[in-house]
């Protein structure tokens, strides 16, 4: 009996060519149908129709070379850095291709004489060398054998495409695979875009859209290829941009229809805050906290998003919101993606709250058993007004008598999922997200088009703005006696280092040993702290409130103090090889300090061989202390896809889209979306559409349904 034939839908593993191993390996990318497969495309294209030779090669120029390799192997400089060189020849010349540090180059044994292997990468003269052509760190792709005299049409004499490698499947095979999918399943691709929008913007439709992308004409331009402006790829960011604006308007949509918590601004509220406020708010804080009182006040359910900068009060205005929901005789959570966070918020809040009768407590996985059952009791008597927490929240037997308000801080860390697991705890309870991790507005009204938007674009009065300064090794002396200087002064400091103990990254310092180097030899006359991520919940809280209480006036720390820990009188931070942090996160680890009146000064200790992405992010940190700034440039230099991380950020995981090149296709597929979603032509084609966005909204996009 003949098999049936494929659809989109059908399962990657009875493809061709893939078998079992391979289905796991693609299920660990999240690919798991042909359509799936086929939306894994390329992320650039060599021209290998017109191979550049050796010898007309020309520095500057950044190309594809076909060679044959002659001698490779590992050599080490006298600074002690390990360069693999690998000399290449065709008929007209030599070639040296050059990677650092690749030590599995060699383990591995990658490259042997007399293969066939394409280089990829920006031609320069050797200048240390024998003056001939060189390619520093080339991408490569090595030919079989079998295949090196370009008897295969995928591979050679064509429009390539290149992909990225996803575990042992490389480029190569990934090519053969596309190619077998497009064949198996003969253009019968459905379309997924509504009808009505594909005749209105004239694009090809999906079918043609996904056999162009992947297997362009010769005649094709290359650079619109490599900067995806092809009519082919222009299709298929549109639609992804489309799918996902229009799921989010329609959740926005049937959010909005709801009825929920309608809450009175009674004059024990205002009286409760005027009695906790420790400072006189901001004019953007007023502004804010107008815009969310209006939505508890109003009978559909709040959903705002609140964004500010590191130390702009975001935490300050949450809590007068909570009193407002107390007030009203309701139960407020509050949700943070750690420990050491929810117990700092704990902490400040139950001290805040003195001067009021409300019963606070902390809910995180650390406490004991008896403790933590005691506490759910309380939850689900009502007896609690205010519960923070952690994920331990939205664990099944976690019951809430009448949730009225749930704060979710610190989004990024979090899901849409987990949001909407503790919004499930009450009846359409008013939600308030946090995040400090700045978002260019374009994008944030996008990634969070389900949520109403307020940003603190304003920091409290009296913070002077903080010093970074940018060091080398030869500088250390200078640093430390700077730290002695200002803690002999009755300040206190950070020095932060990115791992916890020795092994994995090689010459990191670790946060144990500078702990140990810096209490027994630096400074034996200072009392030294360290905290980091493996201590009990215990330990790391006892270290904290040492620090707070100025009992220990250095803290040596993990990134643990990334988020949460509010230190006025820690007015230095000395962070370890500050060229490997990521920008965002040294603008989040640099907040920790400025939080009082006395001048601030974050020293960023670096590498002096670091790379040129390293400098522009270190140079940024020293030009500005803009929130919003550095996140366009972090976002530049990383990209979205490492800027907004996995998932778990709650953000569409779009695979063919890139939200910063891209922002021109997506205004446009946001204005058709909504000129959809407002006034679609027929009922038919808009429940067509809405089913499609219903099945596929949760698995593709890794967020919560539609409708």
């Amino acid at each position: 009996m003949a098999s049936p034939k494929p659809t989109p839908a059908s399962e990657v593993k009875y493809l061709k060519g893939v078998g079992p191993v391979r289905a796991e390996i693609f299920a660990a990318r999240g690919i798991r149908t042909l359509e799936d497969l086929l939306y894994y495309t390329p992320f650039r294209y060599e021209d290998r129709t017109r191979l550049t030779r050796i010898r007309d090669l020309v520095p500057g120029q950044t190309t594809t070379v076909f060679a044959r390799v002659l001698t490779c192997g590992l050599m080490r400089t006298r600074r002690g850095v390990y360069i693999f060189d690998l000399a290449a020849t065709d008929s007209t010349g030599m070639l040296r291709c050059k990677w650092f540090n690749a030590i599995y180059l060699q383990k591995n044994k990658v490259f042997r004489s007399g293969q066939q292997v394409f280089f990829y990468g920006k031609v320069e003269r050797d200048r240390f060398g024998t003056g001939n052509l060189q390619i520093i760190q080339p991408q490569f792709e090595i030919l079989p054998e079998a295949e090196a005299e370009g008897g295969d049409s995928l591979e050679v004499g064509r429009v390539v495409p290149i992909y990225e490698s996803i575990a042992s499947l490389g480029p190569r095979v990934l090519r053969r695979l596309m190619w077998v999918a497009l064949h198996a399943l003969d253009g019968q691709i459905p379309d997924r875009l509504p009808a009505s929008v594909l005749h209105k913007t004239q694009l090809l439709d999906r079918s043609t859209a996904l056999s162009q992308t992947h297997f362009p004409s010769a005649e094709q331009d290359l650079e619109k290829l490599c900067s995806f402006r092809t009519p082919a790829q222009v299709r298929l960011i549109f639609e992804e941009f489309f799918s996902v604006v229009a799921g989010l308007a329609l959740r926005r949509r049937k959010a909005k229809s709801l009825e929920g918590i309608k809450f009175q601004v009674r004059e024990s509220a205002r009286q409760a805050i005027r009695k906790i406020l420790p400072f006189h708010p901001t004019a953007a804080q007023k502004r804010v906290l107008k815009e969310i009182v209006d939505d508890m006040c109003s009978v559909r359910p709040m959903n705002r998003l609140l964004q500010g900068d590191v130390g702009s009060g975001k935490t300050i205005v949450a809590i007068q919101a909570a009193i407002l929901a107390i007030e009203n005789g309701y139960q407020v959570a509050l949700m943070a993606p750690t420990e050491i966070l929810a117990t700092q918020h704990y902490l400040y809040v139950k001290e805040l709250f003195r001067p009021l009768d409300y019963r606070v407590d902390l809910l995180i996985s650390a406490r004991k058993a008896p403790e933590k059952a005691e506490l759910k009791r309380r939850v689900a008597e009502g007896t609690l007004d205010l519960i923070i927490g952690t994920h331990a929240l939205i664990e099944e037997d976690v019951r809430f008598a009448r949730l009225g308000l749930v704060v979710v801080d610190e989004q990024h860390r979090f899901g849409v999922l987990q949001r909407f697991e503790l919004m499930r705890k009450g009846y359409r309870p008013d939600v308030l997200v946090m995040t400090a991790t700045p978002i260019p507005r374009t994008l944030a009204l996008t990634l969070y088009g389900d949520l109403d938007f307020s940003v603190i674009d304003e920091l409290p009065p009296h913070r002077t703005p903080i010093v970074t300064k940018l060091l080398e090794e030869r500088d250390r002396q200078r640093a430390y006696d700077f730290l002695r200087e200002k803690v002999r002064s009755g300040e206190q400091a950070y020095v932060v280092c990115p791992v916890i103990e020795e092994g994995g990254k090689l010459d990191l310092k670790p946060a144990v040993r500078m702990y140990e180097q810096l209490a027994r030899n630096v400074f034996p006359e200072f009392r030294v702290g360290l905290l980091h991520g493996r201590l009990a919940s215990e330990e790391k809280e006892g270290v904290m409130q040492r620090f707070k209480q100025g009992d220990v006036q250095i803290l040596v720390s993990t990134t643990v103090v990334e988020v949460g820990v509010d230190v006025p009188n820690a007015t230095l931070m000395l962070i370890e090889h500050g060229d490997r942090f990521g920008l965002s996160q040294l603008h989040q680890l640099r907040g920790r300090i400025g939080r009082g009146s006395k001048q601030s000064y974050c020293l960023l200790m670096a590498d002096e061989r670091r790379s040129e992405v390293a400098e522009e992010r270190l140079r940024t940190m020293v030009e500005t202390t803009d929130g919003f700034r550095i996140a366009e440039i972090d976002l530049r230099l990383r990209g979205p896809g490492e800027f907004f991380g996995t998932r778990q950020w709650g953000i569409p995981a779009f695979r063919i889209a890139n939200l910063l090149r891209d922002q021109e296709i997506l205004e446009w597929a946001k204005r058709e979306a909504a000129e959809f979603v407002a006034h679609p032509p027929s009922r038919e084609e808009f429940e067509t559409f809405a089913a499609y966005l219903r099945s596929e909204w949760p698995r593709r996009y890794g967020l919560a349904g539609v409708a």
